[in-house]
């Protein structure tokens, strides 16, 4: 059975880490990975490649950065000679990215079947470009691997075929619980001279927060009022350039409580959420992460995705309102010993660590229907 696999980011190569490893070891599945260079950093790609020891991409289409019609539609004319020369069986696509729906319907129109990782998931914002993505690339999916009983939900009451559907779990859980050992070991608090529980790790990578002056200057001015208590900065290249065109940077270089660090590998970011205060992002990963280490999160968003982070005041959407931000903040360092031990009893809603292996089996049992 060929199986391509469409990725092009960061979270894309974590998510389906498990699942490649999964493929490449069955003799009934022939793999092929297909990067579309949506991130192309060392930082952004390749350095997860290594860490989790998988083959390089079968093929890289090396589209780069540009709008969201510019990347998709470059990925879409890219992709579609690679998908006609290797007629797979099933093309798979991971999250929500511009790579996901881009190879979505690059398939769907070629009438090769498509599988949906993530699938389900909604914010109920269409000003997010990722909920675009999702919604389109559900509708034009053959199979759709839920990782929650509210994705699978959420996609009936769009009246998506429930012979479709499939609830597996979350991959991204299946990587964290495999790695997590692994992450225990780096070595990143003592090269940054931390102890564990007495810092707030901070990610801003999202265009409505980066690409706005003022939400970029709330969410500096956030950090910079948690003062004495360190804030530990990985900054998104793409947040960079910003601070710096916004002249944000130089203001951030004086405050000698926030800690800015290039982006991480995934063991060292797993190792520095677990042993946060707090975290503070409006990444929909981290969210995740966060829940399921137990550590409190504030989110710099209206809306998300993963409204089961919410639960037991796991997960809190803040926005980028400076007062908002503070407020919580001192809310939850105010209930710390409660708040933590709450988190003790968190429900497990993301599966138990198998759903790559679901996701490799369900695909097996039914390639014949498949092909038909």
């Amino acid at each position: 059975m060929k199986v391509t696999l469409v990725l092009g980011t960061r979270p894309q190569i974590i998510k389906s880490a498990p699942l490649i490893c999964l493929a490449n070891n069955d003799p009934e599945i022939e793999l092929s990975i297909v990067h579309t260079g949506q991130h192309y950093d060392y930082e952004m790609t390749k350095i997860f490649f290594e860490e989790f020891n998988l083959p390089e991409p079968t093929v890289n289409l090396n589209v780069g950065s540009g709008t969201h019609a510019q990347q998709t539609a470059k990925i879409m004319i890219r992709l579609e000679k690679i998908l006609l020369k290797q007629k797979p069986d099933l093309v798979i696509v991971p999250g929500d990215t511009n790579s996901t729906l881009a190879g979505a319907l690059t398939a769907a129109k070629l009438h090769i079947p498509v599988a949906h990782i993530e699938a389900g998931a909604r914010s109920y914002d269409m000003r997010m470009p990722e909920e675009v993505n999702r919604r389109l690339t559900d509708h034009c999916s053959t199979l759709l691997f839920t990782p929650t009983e509210n994705c699978t939900k959420n996609l009936l009451k769009e009246g998506i075929e429930e012979k479709k559907i499939y609830q597996t779990g979350d991959t991204m859980y299946d990587v964290l619980l495999r790695e997590l050992p692994k992450a225990e070991k780096t070595t990143i608090l003592e090269k940054l001279g931390l102890e564990p529980k007495t810092y707030v790790l901070l990610t801003a990578h999202r265009p409505e927060n980066v690409d706005n002056l003022e939400n970029l200057k709330n969410i500096i001015e956030a950090a910079i009022k948690l003062k004495p208590i360190i804030v530990v900065f990985p900054i998104h290249p793409r947040t960079q350039k910003q601070l710096r065109k916004m002249k944000l940077y130089k203001k951030i270089e004086k405050e000698k409580h926030i800690i800015m660090i290039k982006p991480q590998g995934y063991h060292e970011t797993i190792k520095l959420i677990k042993n946060a205060k707090l975290i503070l992002t409006d990444s929909g990963g981290m969210q995740k992460e966060a829940f399921w280490l137990k550590i409190p999160c504030l989110t710099l968003r209206e809306t998300t995705e993963w409204p089961e982070t919410m639960i037991l005041g796991a997960n809190s959407l803040v926005g980028t309102n400076v007062q908002k931000i503070i407020e919580k903040f001192n809310d939850i360092m105010n209930k710390e010993k409660e708040i933590v031990e709450n988190l003790k009893d968190l429900p497990n809603l993301f599966g138990k660590g198998e759903a790559s292996q679901k996701i490799i089996e369900i695909i097996k049992s039914i390639k014949s229907y498949l092909k038909n």
